[in-house]
């Protein structure tokens, strides 16, 4: 390996972190206070009025306060049943549940890429109808316990069948039809046949992460850095740097830097929210998650929805807002960055309102309670036909 490479290399695992993420938005934010950021304005006193409508939605929800991790495991929650729970087998040993939890928790994820504003899941066992994120969980969910993942007919509750997973099996599964057409269809299917190819079974994951924990105790930033490595190579069409796949990691004019990661913009979106849905199944198994504020907010459409709506990000060039923009675009990746440090901007402002300590209200409570749903909110208050998201983001189905 030449110096060139190994530089390279050093470099390109540099953005393979949390910190990354968080270093680099807030940089992000400071160019865009400073006017540098060409595609958006900041204004800052706007993000009072955003927390006191998330701290709103905070208590309507959850008014003992008592707000759980921002995870995929609330969407398998239905009509006040726990769908996993009432899966649940009787397992050799905590360890082997554990590894059941992260294969379902790692596909529903990789397949949680916004599902488009029409698409719809009926759940014939509870009767629910749900789209977005909820519909997508809990088809993932259904398939998932179907056994169309599994290599064992006898075993359907693992993940190491997924290179027999095409568009017509997804498509099937997510109950997709002309009339209820899902964005990314074969975009996901990709994903997950080469998830399998590259981890063989995602539970797996379990064994590596539980191996990195110290007396008991794991990280929550190791979970990500090993959740990027394992799954560094799934993802198509996506930069390099020194033969490193970087991931959800973009470009963007004002992020500066004299080494190979000049103007390089990791977010990690997906695989954050996965770390996040793996602390659970981790606990369960007896290891303890600490550090998890290290990692940071996410950097998706209700999150970001929420500054746009409330006023703290607005477009330059407000007509871009009717265009359909590119996820690889200084526009989206802006948008997106900025939204990780304004997260951990109106964090301390939404505890304070809802009297809280940060060490009891960490960043995964706000999301959940929270910025997600506050989003949520105020987009189907502005656009009452289908609630969606500010912009329309260009998407393969694997970053939103």
């Amino acid at each position: 390996m030449t110096g060139s490479t190994e530089q390279a290399v050093k470099a390109a695992r540099s953005l393979l972190s949390a910190r990354a993420v968080r270093e680099r938005a807030h940089e992000m934010l400071a160019a865009a206070l400073a006017g540098e950021v060409a595609e958006w304005s900041v204004d800052l006193a706007k993000l009072e009025a955003a927390a006191d409508l998330t701290a709103a939605v905070v208590r309507d929800a959850y008014p003992d306060l008592k707000v759980p991790f921002h995870a995929r495991w609330r969407h398998f929650v239905v009509a006040g049943r726990d769908l996993w729970a009432e899966r649940e087998k009787p397992w050799s040993d905590s360890r082997a549940q554990a590894r059941a939890a992260f294969d379902l928790a790692i596909t529903s994820v990789l397949l949680d890429a916004g599902a488009g504003a029409t698409w719809r899941y009926a759940d014939e066992a509870t009767g629910a109808v749900l789209g977005r994120s909820e519909g997508l969980g809990i088809a993932s969910f259904r398939m998932f316990e179907s056994g169309a993942m599994s290599a064992d007919p006898t075993d359907p509750l693992r993940a190491d069948g997924l290179a027999k997973i095409d568009a017509a099996v997804l498509a099937r599964a997510f109950q997709v039809t002309d009339a209820n057409p899902l964005v990314g269809l074969e975009g996901r299917a990709a994903l997950l046949r080469t998830l399998g190819a590259a981890v063989g079974r995602p539970g797996a994951l379990f064994d590596v992460m539980a191996a990195g924990a110290v007396d008991g105790k794991l990280k929550a930033p190791i979970i990500l850095e090993v959740i990027l490595e394992a799954l560094g190579p799934i993802w198509p069409s996506r930069l390099s740097l020194g033969g490193v796949p970087l991931g959800d990691c973009w470009r963007h004019p004002a992020i500066r830097r004299d080494d190979p990661t000049d103007g390089l913009v990791p977010i990690h979106k997906l695989s954050q929210w996965l770390s996040y849905s793996l602390i659970e199944p981790l606990e369960t198994a007896g290891i303890e998650v600490v550090d998890i504020d290290g990692l940071t907010g996410l950097a998706e459409y209700r999150n970001g929805g929420l500054f746009v709506d409330t006023g703290v990000l607005a477009l330059s060039d407000p007509a871009q807002a009717a265009r359909p923009q590119p996820v690889e675009g200084p526009l989206v990746v802006g948008w997106r960055s900025l939204t990780v440090a304004l997260l951990d901007r109106i964090a301390p402002l939404v505890r304070d309102r809802l009297d809280v300590r940060a060490e009891d209200f960490p960043l995964a409570r706000v999301l959940e309670g929270g910025t997600w749903a506050a989003g949520r909110r105020i987009a189907r208050q502005l656009r009452p036909a289908d609630g969606g998201p500010p912009l329309t983001v260009i998407s393969d189905g694997t970053v939103f």
